[in-house]
């Protein structure tokens, strides 16, 4: 493959541009739906909302939330919202739902339910909302699908030019450093429009497509300066002497690209399988719940390590010695710095790494308080719409309207019969069952007894409507949810989004112990053919979940916690923590591969332990440390992402990265390597082919 990428370099670049011609054509006129509905089947959530089927709109799409301190029923307030809805009304498509108009128990607040068909109408409710002027009265918009978002290519941008700096200032040529954005902007953008493509075979939900794209940049400019920077060292190499005839420098740049390939598009190869495999390890969620996350995880990392693998050799190969051309001035050479750190290192390595060990453990303190949810709009900045409306609600109608539960009566035949009660037979009901709405109102005042309840009233002939007083990201509602499914009778089941929400963590800790051994179990078995030996898969292992932990403790203490008091506080999005887990883990195999790979390189030589590992630290320190920076910047741009959970994905992916780059490969891989001397290259067949060849030379 490689040498076919070399001897028709034109054809492989021509390929790739058609193959992003056709991806992106086929996105643009095939999209893929958004479904961001998570479904889990078996849950008594999902068996409530299959009861309802949606028949009664219990939970209309979005609403018009009026809040006027002299009344919403007052003249001066009347006749401007009335005017307002008069217009949304006339929207196509729209119907305003003023026969389920709810007014708070002081007169200020209102809420009016609006269904609407499309984003075109979605667009001009807002501008209609954002037009509206009178004196005294606020209007705002609730739901999701108004809510605000950060201005497309804002985040993408702004890690884009943090990479190209980084890249600039390592390699110091303007050549070197465009050319991994090259790579890694190709490698995105089909990433993007395949998932797109993909989408309407498997449902993926609508922040999908910012997960492609963080972690398709992250990971593929790294994977183009890795081999960029080996490919410059393999040509700054002294050629081997010239046949008789041949130019000096003849077939130098294909045996570069050659040596790249070899080396690290070997590293980069088997990084990538990492990372893809071990972020599937989200489908022991479930096809419904993580097929889609993982897709969205799968599509980027995917298509720019095949950039990587196959574009760039083509592209370095027609580049050749100029990769070096509009060099910036460079400094004289002397012992690097991180062979001399390691050495420091290795002099007292059980002090080094019971210093690690201990900062990276006072990391992940918090990570033991970790508390899952699900974000609402009180998570999104005050000056988008949706919040504004979230505080109204909850001001007018409490913090439990913020997210309302659902009573659904289940028929008497499909439900279970009760303590001390013949089940009918089959086909029969009972004689209470005529009487459905007697049973709804005995339901409704049972809710409304239990401890927690600010209201329950009926909403249809087997469905009813629980305020909680607390909010949806209280413990406190959490309990209640747990109260209301023990005291009511068990034809009466409990739904809505918090509800889910709690089902839902309680389905991914059930699962998480599964993802977590396949995820070891596949990163072993894929490392230890890389490093052939049976110790350094076990340390790389351990010291990633260690990342993985410090990480966890970050985003706990602040998202959470709020620790830096920035407004923060509530429980993590229930997908989130084993989703970071599984990309983290496979993220942070990238610098155990690219780093072990090149000590193995060094240990092949001499067998040396000591040198090797101080050697392999000092020759990936720049481009790791440059790879590092990449990464987390990238990462830390989608921070300032809307988007609660996605902002924390950022944040966690950040902080594992920095740790995994400082911390664990600066002080505990060159301590902890130091201590297993040679036994970090023990492999049961190439000790037992040492151990024959010694017999055969006594």
């Amino acid at each position: 493959m490689i040498r076919f990428c070399i001897r028709h370099r034109r054809l492989v670049v021509v390929l790739w541009l058609a193959l992003s011609a056709a991806l992106i054509a086929a996105a643009a006129a095939w999209p893929g739906p958004a479904d961001d509905d998570f479904t889990l089947p078996g849950s008594e959530s999902q068996q409530a909302a299959d009861l309802l089927g949606g028949a009664a709109p219990v939970e209309p799409p979005g609403a018009l939330v009026v809040s006027a301190p002299s009344g919403v029923d007052s003249a001066a307030v009347r006749g401007p919202v009335t005017g307002l809805l008069t217009r949304m009304d006339a929207v196509p498509g729209v119907r305003v739902l003023t026969g389920d108009r709810r007014v708070s128990a002081d007169g200020t607040v209102a809420s009016i339910p609006l269904d609407y068909p499309d984003e075109a109408a979605i667009r001009e409710l807002g501008e209609l909302r954002d037009g509206f002027r009178a004196a005294g009265v606020t209007a705002e918009l609730s739901g999701a699908d108004f809510a605000d978002s950060t201005p497309g290519g804002l985040t993408e941008g702004l890690g884009l030019l943090a990479a190209a700096v980084v890249l600039l200032v390592a390699f110091r040529s303007l050549i070197g450093a465009v050319l991994p954005l090259v790579v890694g902007v190709i490698g995105v953008a089909c990433g993007v429009a395949l998932l797109s493509v993909l989408g309407h075979l498997v449902p993926t939900p609508g922040f999908g497509v910012y997960l492609t794209i963080m972690l398709g940049l992250g990971v593929g400019i790294d994977y183009a300066l890795l081999i960029v920077t080996r490919f410059r060292t393999a040509l700054a190499d002294p050629p081997p002497p010239a046949q008789k005839g041949e130019p000096r420098n003849a077939g130098s740049v294909e045996r570069a690209v050659v040596e790249a390939m070899r080396t690290a598009g070997r590293s980069v190869f088997f990084a990538g399988i990492i990372v893809i495999v071990t972020g599937s390890g989200i489908l022991f969620l479930g096809p419904s719940l993580g097929g889609g996350i993982a897709l969205a995880a799968g599509c980027g990392v995917l298509m720019v390590m095949l950039a990587a693998l196959t574009l760039l050799p083509a592209l370095l190969t027609m580049i050749g010695t100029g990769i070096d051309r509009f060099s910036l001035p460079r400094r004289a050479e002397r012992t690097p710095l991180a062979y001399r750190w390691s050495r420091v290192v290795q002099r007292r390595p059980w002090t080094a790494a019971l210093a690690a060990l201990a900062a990276l453990a006072a990391l992940a303190l918090p990570a033991t308080q970790l508390r899952v949810g699900w974000s609402d709009p009180g998570d999104r900045p005050v000056t988008d719409t949706t919040r504004r409306a979230h505080d109204l609600l909850a001001q007018g109608f409490g913090p439990g309207m913020a997210g309302p539960l659902i009573l659904a009566v289940a028929p008497a035949t499909d439900a279970p019969a009760q303590d001390g009660e013949a089940a009918p037979p089959d086909g029969e009901t009972t004689a209470s069952d005529g009487d459905a709405w007697a049973y709804r109102d005995r339901a409704v005042a049972s809710a409304a007894g239990v401890p927690g309840v600010a209201r329950a009233f009926p909403v249809g002939e087997r469905a009813a409507i629980v305020v909680p007083g607390t909010g949806p990201q209280d413990e406190r509602t959490e309990d209640l949810i747990r109260r209301l499914r023990a005291d009511l009778p068990e034809r009466v089941l409990v739904t809505g989004s918090t509800a889910a929400a709690l089902d839902y963590a309680r389905h991914s800790a059930e699962r998480l112990p599964w993802v977590v051994g396949a995820v070891l179990l596949a990163a072993f078995a894929l490392l230890t053919p890389v490093f052939r030996s049976l110790v350094l898969p076990v340390k790389a292992i351990a010291v990633n979940l260690l990342s993985i932990g410090a990480a966890y403790g970050v985003i706990v203490a602040v998202f959470q916690f709020d620790v830096l008091g920035l407004g923060t506080e509530g429980p993590i999005d229930a997908w989130v923590p084993m989703m970071l887990f599984t990309v983290t883990f496979g993220l942070s195999m990238d610098y155990e591969v690219f780093l072990l790979s090149r000590i193995r390189e060094e240990y092949l030589q001499d067998g040396d332990n000591g040198r090797a590992v101080a050697a392999g630290l000092a020759k990936t320190a720049r481009v790791i440390t440059a790879a590092a920076t990449i990464m987390f910047c990238v990462f830390a741009a989608f921070g300032a992402f809307d988007d609660r959970a996605l902002r924390v994905m950022g944040v966690g992916l950040a902080v594992a990265v920095l740790v995994d780059a400082t911390v664990v490969r600066l002080v505990l891989v060159p301590a902890v390597m130091e201590v297993l001397g040679a036994r970090n290259w023990w492999f049961p067949g190439l000790a037992l082919r040492r151990l024959t060849l010694r017999r055969n030379v006594t």
